[in-house]
């Protein structure tokens, strides 16, 4: 539901509060496609030049001898690109002893492909997202997300050799040849028909094509766990890690209120979980019983040992159902029943299924404005004229006003703090006394950081945990700093079916 499309017309050019965030791609290899309760505000970048201008009425210097003119240094497309994926995913995160392991991992995995002379190189991506990706150059990207839900060699191995089989089954390039192919079908229908057919022609071809992307998925998950099994992992690896995916998904699903179907969306890239799942398990059978290959669990985990887990806080943190940002100096806390989510260019948060949400972010304060000529400025449609008045929040000027579209209620408020107006939206259908109540609460909580929001900004990392005689699921998630579902969420980041806990292994856990 794209409910803040709506009232809400982005015209800001500042890029907003989580310019340096990082950016959810389109296309995702192992993470399905979620829908978002907002809808994002389209940011516009002004570009500017500059222009050479000669003297008039100077004499001409004598020439010169001649200079060789300097050769510019321009990006290939393929080098631009993977510059462009990084920037989009929080750059690149620095951790050398994942890095090096990752490196070794698809050195084996390179040798065991069908192009072994291939050249393939990993990056690991700031970006707390479970998302994997490849460009045809034979670049591969794996978001820290991602290496902190895998618990052994064998299921990064599978993500990794997943990628590389997109590579040597030209996957992207054959995918863009048939988008080409299809938008010139649907442009010839729409002159030699009508538009109206020209549309159906142009939906036929997104279901094909959709299709199209399914059938890859499904045969670089074959490709990948051939590619395993030939270097020695356990090709069960790949299964275990969609199967901690569904849960991811699905527990994510069910901390904001939504109810997974399972229905598979037939205009989804990709196959749904549970499909890839049982096919892997019939592509791994091919090569024996559970228990061949090697999984390199401690390996993996000890590299993996230390890195950030979830937001970076260089670009604000979340911590329940506050948002603290230590750069910018200032916190908020959402409504109760919540769950935030540190998106590309704003903190959005949805409660109760979808059916309220908000969206939090912040633009330059225009020059010579106040903040009512702000809030009046065209960037917010359906503004109700009587409920806009001004007043303060916790001693910073703040302007506040109601909004409608459609059935969808708004309450807006923009706040003045260090030269930025920071602009909270909630949205609901039906504005009841109660909700009007808690929304000027969250509106009320934004203020510069304490001293204890400063300590709780420090950045959560994975760290292992050694289960000692008598520990359980219970006591060891009794030691991270996660509040919601900290049970299910340990077993979850261990993959643990049930209490599975052996005495003496190491587990992941979440803490400073």
């Amino acid at each position: 539901m794209d409910f803040i499309a709506a009232p809400a017309r982005a015209q800001d050019q500042s890029g907003g509060l989580m310019a340096a965030r990082k950016r959810k791609m389109s296309r995702r290899i192992f993470a399905p496609p979620a829908a978002s309760a907002l809808a994002r505000l389209a940011a516009l970048t002004l570009l500017s030049g500059c222009a050479t201008l000669e003297q008039q009425g100077v004499r001409p210097p004598p020439p010169s001898p001649p200079i060789a003119a300097p050769k510019a240094i321009v990006d290939t497309p393929q080098q631009a690109e993977r510059k462009k994926l990084i920037a989009l995913y929080g750059g690149e995160y620095q951790w050398p002893k994942a890095q090096t392991y990752l490196n070794q991992v698809l050195i084996r995995l390179a040798k065991a492909s069908d192009t072994p002379t291939q050249p393939y190189r990993v990056t690991i991506l700031n970006s707390a997202v479970v998302n994997a990706f490849a460009l045809p150059s034979g670049d591969l990207f794996v978001t820290r997300g991602l290496l902190a839900l895998a618990n052994d060699t064998s299921e990064v191995a599978a993500v990794m050799a997943h990628e590389i089989a997109h590579v040597t089954a030209r996957h992207a390039l054959l995918r863009a040849e048939k988008e080409k192919t299809e938008a010139v079908i649907a442009q010839a229908a729409r002159v030699i028909e009508s538009r109206q057919k020209g549309d159906e022609v142009q939906a036929t071809a997104a279901r094909t094509i959709a299709s199209y992307s399914r059938l890859q998925e499904f045969e670089a998950d074959r490709i990948g766990i051939t590619v395993i099994a030939r270097a020695g992992y356990d090709p069960f690896g790949a299964s275990r890690f969609l199967s901690s995916l569904a849960r991811s998904s699905q527990m994510r699903a069910e901390l904001i209120g939504q109810k997974d179907s399972g229905a598979p969306d037939i205009l989804a890239t990709h196959p749904s979980t549970p499909e890839r799942i049982a096919a892997s398990l019939q592509v791994a059978r091919q090569f024996g019983a559970p228990g061949i290959g090697g999984v390199a669990r401690q390996p993996y985990l000890n590299a993996i040992d230390g890195m950030i887990f979830g937001d970076d806080p260089v670009d604000g943190a979340i911590r329940g159902r506050k948002f603290i940002h230590p750069r910018l100096g200032f916190s908020f806390e959402a409504p109760e029943g919540y769950m935030l989510e540190n998106s590309a260019q704003a903190v959005l948060g949805v409660a109760d299924g979808g059916a309220e949400a908000l969206r939090f972010d912040s633009v330059r304060a225009p020059p010579g404005k106040t903040l009512k000529d702000y809030l009046t400025s065209g960037w917010i449609d359906g503004l109700v004229a009587s409920s806009i008045h001004e007043s303060d929040v916790n001693g910073l000027p703040a302007v506040f006003a109601d909004a409608r579209a459609g059935e969808w209620n708004f309450r807006v408020a923009v706040i003045a703090f260090n030269g930025d107006l920071y602009r909270l939206i909630f949205a609901i259908k039906a504005m009841t006394p109660e909700a009007s109540r808690r929304f000027d609460e969250a509106i009320a909580s934004f203020r510069p950081m304490t001293e204890e929001e400063k300590r709780l900004a420090q950045p959560l990392r994975l760290r292992l945990a050694m289960a000692g005689p008598g520990d359980t699921a219970a006591t060891l998630a009794a030691k991270m700093v996660l509040t919601d579902r900290p049970i299910e969420q340990f077993e979850l980041l261990n993959g643990l079916d049930s209490d599975q806990v052996k005495p003496g292994e190491d587990y992941k856990i979440v803490a400073y």
